[in-house]
């Protein structure tokens, strides 16, 4: 018999999406329990996220009272299960009803691992940031732009691909391997933690990789698009607190400065097509 798995959704602003995201985690061939962490919504996520549990005795909800972010939401959905694999899943992500079965079943003669899959968008378009490299400081201080962009090109000769990053939006993982880890870093707020996570996976010893013939609809940046100039903040906040803990401790003093620099003059160089935006 196939280990169970449990499903993490942390949500926020999440009401146009999660319906169908919590309908299509429910029919998941595996999924055996499911975990709404809502983080102060005020539209109607909550209102959903409770329908289902009523619904549905796998579904449980946990309404957080402010939003701690991203990753204290993860942490505690995942401890509030204790099925063997752990997905975590975005709102605004739609699985297939045998997606998840089969990454894990991908996932479990590799033992230790941090497995995603391919994301597109309405259009059927692949998000080319799906695959990640670990973020090149030296290349940001010659080319901020250029250090900033993260994405790798998919390997359609492996179905299997390994790579050093994924993208956050929908990550599968023993528990065993979460649980060494400590779980994803509370520190970051929102973005940049999913980098930490794969990093820190890594060095644990485990495969972080991708399956190239699974596919999910990913309807992007639904809660993002109403507080663009809040997710830009922690966007830049988490590259940071990332450089801190990974790449600073052996740079010089010049370079963390130069480093802290680049990162908010690169921050600061959006405002204008945020504006334009809104």
């Amino acid at each position: 018999m196939s280990a169970p798995i449990a499903a993490v959704v942390v949500s926020y602003q999440s009401e146009g999406t999660l319906d169908e995201c919590l309908q299509r985690l429910r029919a998941a061939h595996g999924v055996a329990q499911i975990r709404v962490v809502d983080n102060a919504s005020c539209d109607g996520s909550l209102a959903i996220a409770q329908r289902h549990a009523l619904a549905d005795a796998r579904v449980r909800f946990i309404a957080n009272p402010d939003n701690p972010g991203f990753a204290t939401a993860c942490n505690q959905g995942a401890h509030d299960c204790d099925a063997p694999w752990l997905v975590f899943v975005n709102p605004d992500l739609m699985v297939e009803p045998d997606t998840l079965a089969r990454l894990r079943d991908l996932g479990q003669p590799l033992g230790a691992c941090l497995l995603g899959v391919e994301q597109v968008d309405e259009q059927g378009r692949a998000d080319a940031a799906v695959r990640r490299r670990d973020p090149d400081f030296a290349a940001m201080l010659r080319s901020p732009a250029a250090g900033s962009r993260l994405a790798l090109a998919a390997d359609p000769a492996q179905p299997l691909q390994v790579v050093p990053a994924l993208s956050g939006a929908l990550l599968l993982m023993p528990r065993t391997l979460f649980d060494r880890l400590g779980g994803w870093d509370a520190g970051y707020r929102l973005h940049a933690e999913d980098l930490d996570l794969c990093r820190r996976a890594r060095a644990a010893g485990a495969t972080v990789a991708i399956a190239n013939d699974l596919k999910v609809l990913h309807v992007r940046g639904v809660s993002s698009r109403a507080r663009p100039f809040f997710v830009e903040w922690h966007k830049h906040r988490g590259l940071w607190r990332y450089f801190g803990k990974f790449e600073a401790p052996r740079r010089s003093l010049p370079v963390r400065v130069a480093v802290w620099c680049v990162i908010w003059a690169h921050a600061a160089a959006q405002l204008p097509r945020l504006l334009l935006r809104r």
